[in-house]
């Protein structure tokens, strides 16, 4: 949903000859299958993180043709009638789709010439699981080389594949005054200031890692956000209210750019969204507790290009805070990476080559 946000914020700003709709496929299917792919989801991979990983790995290897995948396709054809109807009604020129389910369902369109505009594939992690990968799509957006090579390799052509980074909102991409940003939220700028992520859902164990934190005596204000969990902001302000100037706890927010512009440095789950953001503004990351499957390996690729550390538990998390305060050479060093890494104006980069090739196409046919 944020790339999704993203693109249409981009071709707002900077396309106002575009007409930007963003359908968000989980408001045109029945309750119950919306259950299954966001509220079993993430009670999965909050409890049971484990299981997820196996379901990553195995539906990564799953023929198309099985029993199972059949009927998982079924299913997903019966629930998404309305959204289905939905596209059609909208006419478009070009669809982007930032998840592989709508790819999935397009591809089944397209072949039924039910459908007859191009469509377009964002993968939105630093991996590449087999279910983005659908027949008829007009091109792939990856997030690195690596990821468009391994597309490649699975047999899409050169020239539907485009490196453009994962897109993000615009205002990660401006530039934002430390000192302004951090006195808008009641924040020191002269002090070191940490950043606490779980995802909008607020999923994780936030409250225990803030806890086990505010044991260090090291000089810092930590703020932490929880998201939608109403539940954890309250377990949260309990906790700012026993210590006054260091805890700093914010429920979901729009505004996670100037956060981050006054943050020395970020404590995250490896979401595809969160840590391109994080590279586009140069916050030095500590990767705690990756959901098996695609957030290890998004946290895998930010490790080894030296833009992030990793703690495996709450000790290691600890030590890790500290060895970066105390070694600021370090976290520099991380920060330098991150902004080589980042690319800021990905959505730009994605809307012009769907426009480009748009523009191609109309000229074809009026020749």
């Amino acid at each position: 949903m944020r790339a999704a946000e993203a693109l249409r914020a981009y071709a707002a700003a900077e396309f106002p000859d575009t007409e930007a709709i963003h359908l968000d496929a989980m408001d045109y299917v029945p309750a119950g299958f919306r259950a299954v792919y966001t509220d079993f989801y993430l009670h999965l991979v909050n409890r049971h993180p484990a299981l997820w990983g196996y379901v990553y790995q195995k539906s990564d290897k799953a023929l198309t043709n099985s029993p199972t995948q059949k009927l998982r396709r079924a299913i997903e054809r019966i629930s998404t009638r309305p959204l289905r109807a939905a596209i059609q009604a909208a006419a478009p020129d070009a669809i982007i789709c930032t998840h592989f389910l709508p790819a999935e369902l397009l591809a089944r369109e397209i072949g039924s010439q039910r459908v007859v505009c191009p469509v377009w594939v964002q993968v939105t992690d630093f991996d590449l699981h087999s279910m983005w990968l659908q027949p008829l799509m007009r091109g792939y957006f990856a997030a690195t080389e690596e990821i468009a090579y391994r597309m490649r390799a699975r047999g899409l052509a050169a020239d539907a594949v485009h490196v453009t980074g994962i897109p993000i909102m615009p205002g990660f991409g401006q530039p934002l005054d430390r000192r302004r940003c951090a006195q808008q939220f009641g924040l020191d700028p002269d002090r070191k200031i940490i950043l606490m992520m779980s995802g909008g859902a607020g999923i994780g164990d936030l409250d225990k890692t803030v806890q086990r934190l505010l044991e260090l005596t090291d000089d810092f204000q930590l703020v932490a956000l929880a998201g939608k969990n109403a539940t954890l902001l309250a377990n949260l302000q309990q906790l700012a209210a026993a210590h006054p100037g260091r805890l700093f706890p914010f429920g979901f927010t729009h505004h996670v750019e100037q956060l981050m512009a006054c943050a020395d440095l970020a404590i995250t789950k490896p979401g595809g969204l969160t840590t391109s953001e994080c590279l586009a503004m140069g916050v030095p990351m500590i990767i705690h507790s990756p959901i098996p499957g695609q957030e290890e390996r998004n946290a895998d690729y930010l490790l080894e290009q030296g833009a992030a550390l990793k703690a495996i538990d709450l000790t290691a998390l600890a030590f890790r805070v500290q060895q970066l305060l105390q070694q600021p050479e370090q976290l520099q060093r991380l920060r330098q990476h991150s902004l080589t890494l980042g690319r800021p104006h990905a959505g730009r980069a994605v809307l012009q080559t769907v426009f480009s090739k748009l523009d191609s196409q109309f000229h074809t046919i009026s020749t």
